[in-house]
C-alpha cells in the first residue's frame, strides 16, 4: 500500500495470480515481454503508460471494475515516478506538421521492422530542417507498438557541456525503473550491460534527440530487443553501423506554402499567394524559418504578407528579420558554428564568396588556398556538420546559412583578406573556362602539354561538363571582370567559349556573355573583336532567345565595326544573322538580299564555313517561300558542298549542316504532303542530333518526327517520339519542349490528330 492505495506492481501479480497465470503466460496473452511483467510487478521500472495496462488488462481478461482499478494504480505509481533530467513523455504534437511523407512513410517501415529485433535510424540534417518534430510525428504515429514504453531522451549535443555517454546510460535506467540496488550491484562498469539487458526484454521506442556524435550515443544503443531507436543529430554518425539513415533537406515550396497557409490561415494566405510564395522562398523552405515566418505574420494581424515577404528581400537583414519571441534562426545556426574546427569555421565563411548555389572542392580549394584533397576533408566535415548539403556532384550551401556565413565573414575576416580569396577564385574559374572552352576551338583543341589544373579536362566532355556545372560561377567572375575593366580578359573568355555555345544552347546567358564581350571589346577600341563578339550576340538574341527583331540591330552593329576593321567575314556574318533574322520574321526579299551578300563577301574572305551556311541559309529561304521542291534540291547541293569541301569543314561545323540539312529535307517534303518520305529523313537529323550529343537539335528533331509520325497515321509511335522529346532535361529547347507537351495533350484527349507543319 502507498498512501492508501495499492501498488501497481502489487496488483498485477494479484490479478494474475487471481486467474491462475503465470508471466509467461500473461506476457502470450498480452504482448509484453516477461522481463516487463516482472519488472512491473516488483516495482523495477515506473508505472506503465495506457496502452501497456490497457494490453495488461486484455491479456488478464479484466471487467470494467477491474480494468479502472488496475488504470487507477497505473496513474498513482505514474504520479510519483522518476523524472530524471532530459528524460520525458512526448509533447504535444504539431498540428500543421507537413511536407515529409516520404520521410514518414520511411519510419513507419522501420517501425515495422522493430517487432522483432532492435531497429537504429538516424535523421539528420541542416539547423532548422525540423528533425526533431519529424521524429516525434512519426513516433506518435508508431508508440502503439511499442507497450512498453516511449521515451524522449535530449542528448544536448548544441550545448556547450553535453552530458557523457556513462551519465545518459544511467538517465535512460532511472527512467525506465531500475532501482538504486539494481544500479548499485551492477557498478559504474556495469551499467551499459544492465542498460542492454533491460531493453532486450522490452518493446520500447527510443528517441534520442540532439546527438552530439557516435561516442555520446553508442552505448545507448540495444543490442536486442524489440526496441526502435531513432537518433536526430545535426552531424549525420557517419561512425554508426547498421543504422538507417534520413537526410532531411529544405521542404518542397509547395510544402513550404502547405505550412505557411496552416500557420497564417487559409483566408490570409489565399488573398497574397503570390507574397506568401515569396515568404516562403526567401525562407529558403526551411522549416524552421518557415514556422518563425508564420508565426510572426499569425501574431501581426496588421501586417499584409507582402510587408513581410520585402522585408525578407533585404538579405543583410533577413535573418535578424526570422526571430519571433525566443525562436532565432540565426541562434540555430550560431550552435553548429560554434562547433566547427578553425580550418572547417574559415571555410565556412568564404563558401559566401560562391556566387552558385553549389560548390566544388576545386572552388573551395581556391578560396581558402588548401590544397585540393585537404580542401574535400573540410567539406565533409561541413557537410558531418550538417551546415553542408551534398548534390549530386557538387555541395550546396543553404540559402540562409549562406547568409550567415557570409555575416560571419565580415566578423572575422578582413576587406583585404575578402577580396584575396575572391581574386583568387575568379581569377582561376576565367582561366579554367578558356581551357575548358577551347576544347571546342578548331585553332586550340585540348589543353598545352604543360597546363597545371586542379579539375580533369583530359577531354571535350569532360571540359564540358565543368564548364556547365561551374556555369553560374564562372559567369560571375566574368561579370566581376568586366566591372572592374579587365576587357582583355573578358574577350578572351567570351572568344574561347564561341564554339561550345552550340553544345548548350539553351543555357539562358549567352547574349550575356557575348555582350560583355563586345563592349570590353569597344573599350579596348578592338573593332575586329567588336564586330566579331557582336556577331555572337546576334546569334544569341536570335537562336537562344528568339529575339529576331533585336538581333537585327546588333547585327547592323556588327557590320558597320566589321567595315571599320576592314574584315569581310565578319561583315558576311552580319549578313548571314540578318537573312535569318529576316527569314524568321517573314521578311523574305530582306533575306535573300542579305544571303546574297553574305555569299559574296564570303568568297572574298574564302571562308568556306560561311560559304556553306548561306548555301544552307537559301535552301530554307527557299522552303519558307513554298517552294518546297527547289528547296529539297538545295539542301542536296548544300549536302554535296559539304562533301566537296569536307577536308576544309571543321567536324563540328559539318555535323551541325548535315543535320540542318535532313532536317529541311524533312520540312519540305512534309510541306508536300510527301509524310512517308519525311519520316526517314527527320530519323537521319535524330542520329545525327545523337551523335553530337546535343540536346538542344535533339529536340527540334524528335518533334518534327513526331509531327511526321502522326500525319502518317503511326500515332503510338509518334507519342514515343513527344514523350522523348519531354524527357530531355533542361538543355533542351523549351519551345519545342511546350509543342511536344501540346502534342501530347491532344493525343491523350484524342483530339486532332493531322499534319502540322513546324519551323525549321
Amino acid at each position: 500500500m502507498t498512501g492508501g492505495r495499492v501498488a501497481f506492481g502489487a496488483l498485477l501479480r494479484e490479478l494474475r495470480q487471481a486467474r491462475s497465470l503465470t508471466i509467461e503466460g500473461l506476457s502470450e496473452a498480452s504482448g509484453i515481454s516477461v522481463r516487463g511483467i516482472g519488472d512491473l510487478e516488483r516495482d523495477r521500472r515506473a508505472a506503465p503508460q495506457r496502452r501497456t495496462v490497457a494490453a495488461l488488462a486484455d491479456g488478464l481478461t479484466l471487467g470494467e471494475a477491474e480494468r479502472e482499478r488496475l488504470l487507477a494504480a497505473a496513474r498513482g505509481g505514474r504520479s510519483a515516478a522518476y523524472r530524471p533530467t532530459g528524460v520525458r513523455s512526448f509533447p504535444r504534437a504539431v498540428d500543421d506538421f507537413t511536407g515529409r511523407d516520404r520521410e514518414v512513410d520511411r519510419l513507419t517501415g522501420w517501425a515495422e521492422e522493430a517487432r522483432e529485433r532492435p531497429v537504429l535510424v538516424a535523421v539528420s540534417g541542416a539547423p532548422g530542417a525540423g528533425k526533431t518534430t519529424l521524429a516525434l510525428h512519426t513516433a506518435r504515429q508508431v508508440a502503439g507498438d511499442f507497450p512498453d514504453g516511449q521515451l524522449l531522451v535530449d542528448l544536448q549535443g548544441t550545448h556547450e557541456s553535453p552530458p557523457g555517454p556513462a551519465e545518459l546510460v544511467v538517465t535512460v535506467l532511472k527512467a525506465l525503473g531500475t532501482s538504486d540496488r539494481d544500479l548499485s550491484n551492477a557498478g559504474p562498469q556495469g551499467h551499459e550491460a544492465l542498460y542492454r539487458q533491460v531493453l532486450a526484454e522490452r518493446r520500447m521506442l527510443l528517441v534520442l534527440d540532439n546527438v552530439l556524435d557516435e561516442e555520446q550515443v553508442r552505448p545507448l544503443l540495444p543490442g536486442d530487443g524489440a526496441v526502435l531507436v531513432v537518433m536526430t543529430s545535426r552531424r549525420m554518425l557517419t561512425g554508426l553501423e547498421a543504422v538507417h539513415r534520413l537526410w532531411l533537406g529544405q521542404l518542397t515550396p509547395e510544402a513550404a506554402g502547405t505550412l505557411l497557409a496552416a500557420i497564417v490561415g487559409a483566408d490570409r494566405a489565399g488573398a497574397e499567394p503570390d507574397a506568401l510564395a515569396d515568404v516562403a522562398a526567401r525562407c529558403g523552405h526551411l522549416p524552421l524559418a518557415l514556422r518563425v515566418a508564420g508565426n510572426l505574420l499569425a501574431t501581426r494581424t496588421g501586417w499584409t504578407v507582402r510587408r513581410l515577404a520585402d522585408r525578407l528581400a533585404q538579405e543583410d537583414r533577413r535573418l535578424g528579420v526570422l526571430s519571433a519571441g525566443d525562436v532565432r534562426v540565426e541562434a540555430a545556426f550560431d550552435l553548429s558554428y560554434r562547433q566547427l574546427t578553425p580550418d572547417a569555421a574559415r571555410m565556412f565563411r568564404l563558401l559566401a564568396l560562391i556566387p552558385g548555389a553549389e560548390t566544388s572542392a576545386a572552388c573551395a580549394s581556391r578560396l581558402t588556398g588548401q590544397e585540393l584533397f585537404d580542401a574535400e576533408d573540410t567539406l565533409e566535415e561541413l557537410v558531418e556538420s550538417g551546415l553542408l548539403g551534398m548534390g549530386v556532384k557538387a555541395y550546396r550551401l543553404h540559402d540562409l546559412l549562406r547568409l550567415y556565413a557570409g555575416h560571419r565573414l565580415e566578423e572575422h575576416e578582413s576587406v583585404d583578406e575578402v577580396e584575396r580569396s575572391r581574386e583568387a577564385l575568379y581569377g582561376w574559374l576565367l582561366e579554367t573556362a578558356v581551357v575548358a572552352g577551347r576544347w571546342y576551338d578548331p585553332d586550340h583543341g585540348a589543353p598545352s602539354a604543360h597546363w597545371r589544373g586542379i579539375v580533369d579536362l583530359s577531354s571535350a566532355e569532360r571540359a564540358k561538363e565543368w564548364l556547365q556545372a561551374e556555369g553560374t560561377n564562372w559567369l560571375a567572375a566574368l561579370r566581376a571582370a568586366s566591372a572592374v575593366g579587365r576587357h582583355a580578359d573578358v574577350v578572351d573568355v567570351a572568344e574561347a567559349l564561341h564554339w561550345f555555345s552550340d553544345q548548350w544552347i539553351f543555357w539562358g546567358h549567352w547574349a550575356e556573355v557575348f555582350g560583355l564581350g563586345a563592349g570590353s571589346a569597344e573599350a579596348l577600341a578592338d573593332a575586329l573583336a567588336e564586330a566579331t563578339q557582336l556577331n555572337y550576340l546576334a546569334w544569341a538574341t536570335l537562336l537562344t532567345e528568339a529575339r529576331p527583331r533585336d538581333s537585327l540591330t546588333i547585327s547592323a552593329r556588327a557590320h558597320t565595326a566589321a567595315v571599320r576593321a576592314d574584315d569581310p567575314s565578319q561583315q558576311a556574318w552580319s549578313h548571314q544573322y540578318s537573312a535569318w533574322a529576316h527569314r524568321l520574321l517573314n521578311e523574305l526579299d530582306e533575306a535573300f538580299r542579305h544571303a546574297d551578300e553574305a555569299a559574296a563577301l564570303f568568297a572574298r574572305a574564302d571562308d568556306v564555313h560561311g560559304v556553306l551556311q548561306v548555301f544552307l541559309q537559301r535552301a530554307f529561304l527557299f522552303d519558307r517561300e513554298g517552294r518546297a521542291q527547289e528547296a529539297i534540291e538545295a539542301f542536296r547541293e548544300t549536302l554535296g558542298f559539304l562533301e566537296e569541301n569536307i577536308g576544309r569543314i571543321e567536324p563540328h561545323v559539318a555535323a551541325f549542316t548535315r543535320f540542318g540539312a535532313q532536317l529541311g529535307i524533312g520540312t519540305a517534303l512534309s510541306g508536300l504532303g510527301r509524310w512517308g518520305e519525311a519520316v526517314p529523313q527527320f530519323g537521319t537529323a535524330l542520329a545525327i542530333s545523337r551523335e553530337m550529343a546535343n540536346t538542344a537539335v535533339e529536340s527540334r528533331a524528335l518533334v518534327k518526327l513526331g509531327d511526321a509520325l502522326l500525319a502518317a497515321g503511326r500515332p503510338e509511335e509518334a507519342r514515343d517520339s513527344f514523350e522523348r522529346c519531354v524527357s530531355l532535361g533542361p538543355d533542351a529547347d523549351p519551345q519545342r519542349v511546350a509543342a511536344a507537351r501540346e502534342r501530347l495533350a491532344l493525343l491523350t484527349a484524342g483530339g486532332d490528330q493531322g499534319p502540322r507543319r513546324t519551323p525549321a
